[in-house]
């Protein structure tokens, strides 16, 4: 079972939920596929570090062999190549690594070289096997660290796993929920946070997965009545309220898992574990 925990902003408390439903479920994996600000494995702590990097291929041209026929730049519909004062210029920013430029030069002209695009780390934390990706200062995107992340072979064996998705619902949101079993979208219960569940949920549906809400840092306001409100007008299942809370803001901020060290958010995480599983299976 995947779970993607998602949110239409940073902030709204998408981490808090992600690794506290991971160690509520015991042995599972937590994967943090929030590469540009990945935090997850700072409440983790995890042992036993394994570290790989993940590259990309990308074109480079012989000059000496290019006759400037354009096949190459014809074929790439990213535009990640150029004709530019009779030599082929390669865009690594918006390349996509297809490798179809090469395929069709007739002059075998373009080859591929890798070049790095960030990290990935695994470890274990008390029966939670903890997955992080790190994406290179300077790299355009995250899609290809994320798509190591979830392909991994150890992951697959996992019964339950959570997914740390990015905020947003860019490329990367995508690429992180596309094979999961049940989306759990994190919102603030205030204007701005309605604002960005719209948004989320509007994603979410599009790619046909079952989903539901969790309000954080929820108090009683018009605000939290308006986002309650719309989640029973577009007929969204509300999982749960997580309170404005100094205890639980404390112990989160000093990097704690408050499901492993206080007994009542224990008992809430647990809680909400289950209601979700129940939804999963429908």
């Amino acid at each position: 079972m995947r779970i993607a925990v998602l949110s239409g902003k940073g902030g709204a408390g998408k981490t808090l939920i992600a690794v506290n439903l991971a160690a509520a479920a015991g042995r599972s994996a937590y994967v943090d596929c929030d590469v540009e600000a990945p935090n997850g494995h700072l409440f983790f702590k995890p042992t036993h570090i394994k570290k790989s990097e993940v590259a990309i291929k990308v074109p480079i041209l012989n000059p000496l062999l290019c006759n400037g026929c354009r096949a190459c730049v014809d074929f790439c519909r990213f535009n990640a190549l150029a004709y530019i004062k009779e030599t082929v210029v390669v865009f690594n920013d918006v390349c996509h690594s297809c490798g179809g430029c090469v395929y069709v030069c007739p002059q075998n002209a373009l080859s591929e070289r890798e070049i790095p695009v960030g990290t990935i780390q695994s470890g274990f934390s008390k029966g939670v096997s903890v997955y992080t990706g790190e994406l290179k200062i300077g790299m355009p995107s995250g899609v290809p660290i994320i798509k190591k992340l979830l392909d991994a072979k150890d992951l697959k064996q996992e019964v339950y796993t959570v997914v740390d998705c990015p905020p947003g619902s860019a490329c990367t949101v995508m690429e992180s929920i596309k094979d999961a079993d049940y989306c759990v979208v994190v919102a603030e219960a205030t204007a701005f946070g309605l604002h960005d569940m719209k948004m989320v949920l509007e994603l979410v549906r599009l790619m046909g997965k079952p989903h539901g809400v969790i309000l954080n840092k929820w108090i009683e306001g018009e605000a939290s009545e308006l986002t309650e409100t719309c989640c029973r007008e577009e007929e969204v299942k509300l999982l749960g309220k997580i309170p404005f809370d100094s205890t639980l803001g404390t112990l989160n901020s000093n990097g704690e898992i408050v499901a492993r060290v206080d007994d009542a958010y224990r008992a809430m995480f647990s809680a909400l574990f289950e209601t979700i599983k129940e939804e999963v299976k429908g």
